[in-house]
């Protein structure tokens, strides 16, 4: 019977359609033809019913639905005795639960729909765990039996008596303008019960919008204010989930800044992150999250925060000698080859000369460069640097006022451009929408392997495009921009909404099609991590933002991410596993050696 019970049936709720098919799953259930009542499917049942203790893994319901909407999932053994929470019969399961600590910051990575959002409703006391029991929801007492002689035990009793108070930070901001009306500055008066609001509006650059309505603050101005409102509440739990979306690499590290000031011997802080480089510097230690997206989700034991990110990567859970991804995934930059000399004729060169633009009380001064075909171009700076206004006048969407050497043109490009911010407007599902905009790309089977497949296009065809979360929308944004026939592609924030995993697969993404293609893409991006993996060049901004910027010429990675980063004044080492760059602590010997050398960013160790 033990045996029996670690495995789950999954029926997705918005592919089943019982009144639509012929019930297959239940005429071919071996186990039905026997008389049992495995499979349920009755005309009045909305979705079929799949019962776990009779199921016996044969797997022939999961290829016979029409539908896809049967998943047979065989679980580690040793987890049927550590289910915290199910929403219902053949639904999601969540395993074990994140073990916050007092006084230390707990960071949590995994991919999306894993359960990092449903153990934070369960920590903040929000959602009542039923340890798996959704028929007979165990009480309190017996949810602290459960959890006796864990860290959590004491969590959940202090939760219950001293009614702790636990502050929340949605992780879509940009739902906050329909619950919260009204002035900025007002609305952070109303809220300011520690008295912070000085101190937070300087640190998150908040005393520019403290006129504005919350509704017309831009994606980074609406993260900012959701952070400032949570940190100057008072409470006993802090929870930040993805705070460093829509925020520049500045923002992100004050952001980090703010959320450790929060810290005191007896509060507690949580965050989901996506940024791995933002989550090392944030976190004390780390719970990866790992098993299949919707189905079920296995929290892992707290570990360092070098130890917990790496074993995400790798894939591997070494403590419970459990493979959960069939690839690692490392970040070696290989120097390109447009850096060797011989091989330069084979690239088609571009130059663009020196332009400038003012818009309203904002200047903007390009230094000419050149690009050459099969080359990505990140452009480094913070939010107001005119990086998009760039991008535009690249485009021919905007005449710069001057173009300083007479005689040069800027030559015309076709460019194909993904916006920062994503509105689904499109009435319809993503197969129409596809089919519409880059009807032979996506009818191309290179295309389909190099750019759909990755970016698990396919799950989402029958889907309705205005139904599609933040990162589903973000993925058909990325394959629509890379379908439409171009030689520049200008894509801006390809990360947000992303998780970790999703971010390295779509740099991988665009990498390869640029490369296959031969054209040129300049991508604006603050996820460092996945900034440094794309970039071949970088054009570095430099200036006071949104009064006065100059954008450098393209350098290569190493020169301008010495420079990026002086501005900022953080140095970056690499991790020897992995390679992948991590921020040194403020002050610490590392970063004090880099700095007085002036290698404030490593690129082999």
């Amino acid at each position: 019977m033990s045996d029996r019970l670690t495995r789950i049936a999954i029926v997705s709720s918005d592919r089943c359609k019982p009144k639509k098919c012929r019930q297959e799953c239940k005429k071919s259930c071996p186990v039905v033809k026997t008389g049992k009542l495995c499979i349920e499917v009755t005309p009045l049942t909305k979705l079929a019913f799949i019962s776990e203790e009779l199921c016996i893994g044969c797997g022939i319901c999961v290829k016979k639905c029409p539908f896809e909407a049967i998943q047979i999932i065989n679980l580690p053994k040793d987890l049927s005795k550590d289910t915290t929470h199910r929403y219902g019969p053949n639904t999601f399961k969540l395993h074990r639960l994140p073990v916050p600590r007092p006084g230390q910051v707990l960071g949590l990575v995994g991919t999306n729909g894993i359960g990092k959002s449903t153990a934070l409703k369960v920590l903040a006391g929000k959602l009542k765990p039923n340890l798996g029991r959704f028929n007979n929801p165990p009480d309190w007492q017996e949810i602290l039996t459960y959890f006796r002689g864990s860290e959590l035990q004491n969590y959940f009793t202090r939760i219950l008596e001293d009614n702790l108070k636990a502050n929340i930070k949605p992780q879509y901001v940009d739902n906050i303008p329909k619950a919260v009306q009204g002035n900025v500055g007002e609305v952070l008066d109303k809220k300011d019960e520690r008295d912070m609001k000085l101190v937070l509006c300087e640190d998150l650059e908040l005393n520019k919008v403290l006129d504005r309505k919350v509704g017309d603050l831009s994606g980074g101005e609406l993260q900012r204010f959701a952070i400032a409102v949570v940190a100057m509440q008072s409470g006993e739990i802090y929870m930040f989930d993805e705070p460093s979306s829509y925020l520049d690499v500045k923002q992100r590290l004050k952001a980090a800044r703010v959320i450790r000031s929060l810290l005191s011997p007896k509060s507690y802080v949580i965050v989901v992150e996506h940024d791995l480089s933002v989550l090392d510097y944030l976190s004390d230690f780390i719970c990866c999250l790992y098993g299949k997206p919707g189905a079920y989700g296995v929290v892992t034991l707290p570990f360092s925060v070098r130890e917990g990110i790496n074993i995400f990567l790798a894939g591997f859970v070494p403590t419970e000698n459990l493979r959960f991804r069939e690839e690692s995934l490392t970040f070696k930059v290989a120097e390109t080859p447009q850096d060797n000399a011989e091989e330069i004729e084979t690239y088609a060169r571009y130059k663009y000369p020196t332009m400038s633009k003012v818009l309203g009380n904002f200047k903007m001064r390009v230094v000419e460069g050149e690009f050459t075909d099969s080359q990505i171009i990140v452009m480094l700076g913070e939010n107001g640097t005119g990086k998009t206004t760039f991008i535009r006048m690249l485009a021919g969407l905007l005449k710069p006022d001057n173009v300083e050497t007479g005689d040069v043109e800027i030559p015309e490009f076709n460019v194909s451009y993904k916006p920062q911010k994503i509105s689904p407007k499109f009435a319809g599902s993503v197969r129409a929408l596809l089919h519409q905009k880059i009807r032979d790309s996506y009818t191309h089977p290179q295309f389909n392997s190099d750019v759909m497949k990755p970016l698990q296009i396919e799950q989402l065809m029958d889907q309705e495009v205005v139904n599609l979360s933040g990162g589903e929308l973000q993925r058909v944004a990325l394959t629509l921009c890379l379908g439409k026939p171009a030689d520049i592609y200008l894509i801006d924030e390809p990360s947000a909404y992303l998780d970790s995993e999703q971010r390295i697969v779509a740099s991988k993404v665009i990498k390869r099609f640029i490369l296959h293609a031969k054209k040129t893409a300049f991508v604006v991006e603050h996820d460092f991590i996945m900034a440094t993996y794309l970039a071949d060049r970088v054009v570095v901004y430099e200036g006071i933002p949104s009064v006065d910027c100059t954008a450098n010429s393209p350098q290569s990675l190493l020169n301008g991410m010495n420079l990026f980063l002086s501005h900022l004044d953080i140095t970056f080492r690499r991790d020897p596993t992995n390679y992948r760059p991590r921020i040194n602590k403020l002050e610490s010997a590392k970063d004090r050696e880099q700095k007085s050398a002036g290698t404030y960013y490593y690129l082999d160790d």
